[in-house]
């Protein structure tokens, strides 16, 4: 089963933050025996196709600490990604925001809107977390 980890940030003070969240997360599945594939969303927009995919996993963060809006690649990005109506996904947050709640709401709007249908949603805090829920997540 072929997965896709994707990630976008806010700012790039934070890139390498949740850049290592991506990657632990996806050591986290890969060590159930999945092949895991992480992309940038940010240089990735136009290039990445997500059809080939059977599985799709994105981290995002809020635009600042009291926003509840997502980085506006993640809207470019899906569209330009080729067939994603019906494919499973599930979305994360990074939990340093004031609204949590809503971040988590803009997020999986930005999903269902393309068709994508979300299995589970939820908070990362760190990358000892990623690595946990990784290795955890049902992706079959």
């Amino acid at each position: 089963m072929k997965i896709a980890v994707l990630y976008a940030y806010a700012q790039n003070s934070k890139k390498t933050l949740v850049e290592a969240v991506s990657k632990a997360l996806s050591d986290g599945i890969s060590s159930n025996g999945y092949d895991v594939d992480v992309f940038d969303m940010f240089p990735s927009v136009g290039y990445v196709k997500l059809s080939f995919y059977d599985y799709v996993v994105i981290i995002s963060q809020p635009m600042s600490f009291f926003s509840k809006a997502i980085p506006s690649v993640v809207f470019s990005f899906l569209s330009s990604a080729g067939v994603v109506s019906g494919k499973k996904c599930s979305c994360f947050i990074m939990s340093f925001s004031l609204r949590k709640q809503k971040v988590l709401h803009s997020l999986m709007n930005a999903l269902e809107s393309e068709g994508m249908f979300i299995r589970v949603s939820d908070y990362i805090s760190g990358v000892n977390s990623a690595y946990v829920i990784g290795k955890h997540l049902k992706v079959d």
